[in-house]
């Protein structure tokens, strides 16, 4: 690596860790980068799970201390999201290039037009172990499939089950948010390497990025408008990285 893509991975990850714990799509901005630094798609893919598990624990931990959990639901819907994870990683260490620069060129699209579309308001409530159910396991289970293979966008998918499905609010979307996809993406993390698709000295300069990104994401308290300006900000980059992606 050279200083400008150590200073590229840190500066980028640290925007996309605060993203990944207040919002989602995050592995929109870091899988790119990885790839345009030269990584082929399969091990860029892998290694942004470095980043994922280690601002995953740091998001848990903050959030652990600040007195937000709810372990045992967390629990709950993380075994299915596991079980989807380790199908989805096996998938995504053989697939071809052609194949999964397709699926994420497909996949920054339908989030970026996920985050576009308004979020309803919703009379929400506790989430309580009664209130799971078959297909709310199910959805777990093909949220971690999805996130296994590739992660990009998957904080939208825990927003349509969450807070859409089981009226939860948001600050307790986040929490168990990351709680799961540090759950599932260890073992995920462990096919991808393995497999040997991690470059680990990438993944942990780039995990520093999002460990800071998501240390002062935890302490935010953040309104309506810096939401909105978060959102329109990682539209834009999103785009440019999608005109780079399908045109060059």
């Amino acid at each position: 690596m050279t200083i400008l893509d150590v200073v590229a991975l840190m500066s980028l990850g640290g925007v996309a860790g605060f993203i990944n714990v207040l919002s989602a799509g995050g592995s929109m901005l870091t899988l790119p980068l990885l790839m345009f630094l030269g990584l082929p798609p399969q091990v860029a893919n892998g290694t942004n799970r470095v980043a994922i598990t280690l601002q995953s624990m740091t998001a848990v931990g903050g959030f652990l201390k600040g007195g937000h959990s709810n372990l045992g639901v967390s629990f709950r819907l993380a075994v299915p999201a596991i079980l989807g994870s380790l199908l989805g990683a096996w998938v995504a260490t053989w697939v071809s290039r052609e194949t999964f620069e397709f699926v994420l060129v497909a996949a920054m699209i339908g989030a970026s037009v996920f985050m576009i579309l308004p979020q309803p308001t919703l009379d929400t409530r506790p989430l309580t172990p009664d209130r799971l159910g078959p297909v709310i396991y199910f959805a777990m289970f093909l949220i971690g499939l999805y996130g296994g293979f590739i992660q990009v966008g998957v904080g939208a998918l825990f927003i349509v089950v969450l807070y859409r499905m089981l009226k939860i609010d948001l600050r307790q979307v986040n929490v168990l948010k990351v709680f799961i996809v540090l759950l599932y993406t260890l073992p995920a993390l462990a096919i991808f390497a393995i497999s040997d698709q991690v470059r680990w000295g990438m993944g942990l300069t780039l995990a520093i990025g999002n460990i800071v990104g998501a240390m002062a994401a935890v302490r935010v308290n953040m309104g309506q408008r810096g939401a909105q300006w978060i959102k329109w900000l990682t539209l834009i980059m999103v785009g440019a990285i999608l005109v780079r992606l399908i045109w060059y």
